[in-house]
């Protein structure tokens, strides 16, 4: 017979010997049926008695006991410490690689000169890095140059390595603010003739190339360019023509350290010529009348002399293009001039359109022999890519551009249009006093 339970606890429950669990247990032997007693038992630990769950998981897992997961074992954190270390471990090598690959990745490139613009900046020069280096961060390569660069960018020509990190580039430019720097300026549509001038005149630039006695000849010899030159320029008895390097200089204003050799200053201005007519002649248009690159930058110098409305380029471009397809001579006035050389006055006479020079293309079929100006980079382009027109003439309107005109009557037309224009502009010109 079990003992009752008091109806009063005592004083202090702990000196009881055999406390109200042992009670519990009698109790739950006699109402819980035998064949649970199993079950029951193994929801006990150490002699306490557990609820039961709401889910009985041992029928789904199959296992015999439910899982316990025990939150406050000293394994458990310390898993998590490592698991933590290891995340915020890969966070700082990735940025280790970033910076690394920010301030010493290198670009793939071969030694060369570059051009910095007036006004350029430091920052100008990130993302060519940033598109050919893994990992590079223009943040990281900003907070370097704002913490290492202390002098501002200088305009001018620098001289970079092969293959350059960004530390070494930025070590390089760095070096414009310590030394002079002379300036070349070169404008669109004038001659390699002005260009050898303007060099010979700037006290900046050291002699090496145009000296006193210097001709086509030997400075296509002494910058070793002859090889570019079709053999009918080489071997020509014209002394306008023979080993003329016109066209072959990009047009653009420098910068170069005061006492660069004016060898340099000629190689790194063919350089870019070479490159632009390069790329432009590998995307070109279909179709075109043009035999070779050469013939390309005979026509792009052309279409320099002729309009100094860029817009207009590709419309100029189209009608001697027209011209060329059907047999029809360029008959354009600046090979006129330039077959003249140092003839010419500032008007061109009857007399000078029926002249046969090797230049005069309203004589001659076809291309003159060499370019007839320093073309740039945008009349190459618009040579190789010309407007969808089938306009065959051009004339000056008076007020600005040139008028297309597909027909030779259209054309008389708009040529006295233009004369008319030219005699309104002549009488509403005040006497000079």
């Amino acid at each position: 017979m079990s003992k009752s339970t008091p109806e009063t606890p005592p004083e202090r429950p702990n000196d009881t010997p055999s406390n109200t669990q042992e009670g519990r247990v009698d109790r739950h032997a006699d109402t819980i049926p035998p064949d649970s007693q199993s079950v029951e038992s193994d929801l006990s630990v150490e002699g306490e008695v557990k609820d039961k769950p709401a889910t009985d998981v041992s029928l789904i897992s199959g296992d015999t006991k439910p899982r316990k997961y025990k939150t406050d074992n000293q394994s458990f954190f310390m898993q998590r410490g490592y698991q933590i270390l290891l995340v915020l471990g890969l966070i700082a090598a990735f940025f280790l690689v970033m910076v690394y690959q920010t301030l010493f990745g290198r670009i793939d490139q071969p030694q060369q000169m570059v051009t910095i613009e007036k006004g350029q900046t430091y920052y100008g020069l990130l993302p060519q890095w940033q598109q050919q280096i893994p990992l590079f961060s223009a943040s990281v390569a900003k907070l370097y140059i704002k913490s290492q660069v202390n002098a501002p960018l200088h305009a001018g020509i620098y001289q970079l390595p092969e293959n350059p990190t960004i530390a070494e580039a930025l070590q390089v430019l760095e070096q414009g603010a310590k030394a002079a720097m002379v300036k070349v300026q070169i404008i669109e549509g004038k001659t390699s003739k002005d260009l050898y001038q303007a060099l010979r005149d700037n006290p900046g630039i050291k002699k090496e190339v145009l000296t006193a006695d210097s001709d086509n000849g030997s400075i296509a010899q002494a910058l070793d360019l002859a090889g570019i030159l079709p053999d009918d320029v080489v071997n020509s008895n014209d002394p306008i023509v023979n080993h003329n390097l016109e066209g072959w200089f990009a047009p653009d204003t420098y910068y170069y350290g005061e006492g660069t050799s004016d060898k340099q200053v000629l190689t790194d201005l063919y350089k870019r010529q070479q490159q632009a007519l390069t790329e432009a002649w590998e995307n070109r248009a279909p179709d075109l009348p043009y035999t070779s690159p050469y013939e390309a930058l005979v026509m792009a110098s052309i279409i320099e002399k002729e309009t100094s409305v860029p817009e207009e380029r590709p419309l100029v471009s189209a009608v001697f293009n027209n011209r060329m397809n059907i047999g029809m001579r360029m008959q354009t006035d600046p090979t006129i001039i330039y077959g003249m050389g140092s003839r010419y006055e500032g008007n061109i006479r009857r007399r000078d359109i029926d002249e046969k020079t090797s230049y005069n293309t309203y004589q001659i079929d076809g291309l003159p022999p060499t370019p007839i100006a320093l073309p740039s980079a945008s009349s190459i382009e618009a040579t190789l890519h010309p407007a969808d027109s089938d306009a065959l003439y051009f004339v000056a309107t008076g007020t600005g551009g040139h008028k297309f005109t597909n027909s030779l009557a259209a054309h008389n037309q708009a040529v006295q249009e233009y004369l008319s224009v030219m005699r309104q502009k002549k009488t509403q010109t005040p006497p000079a006093q």
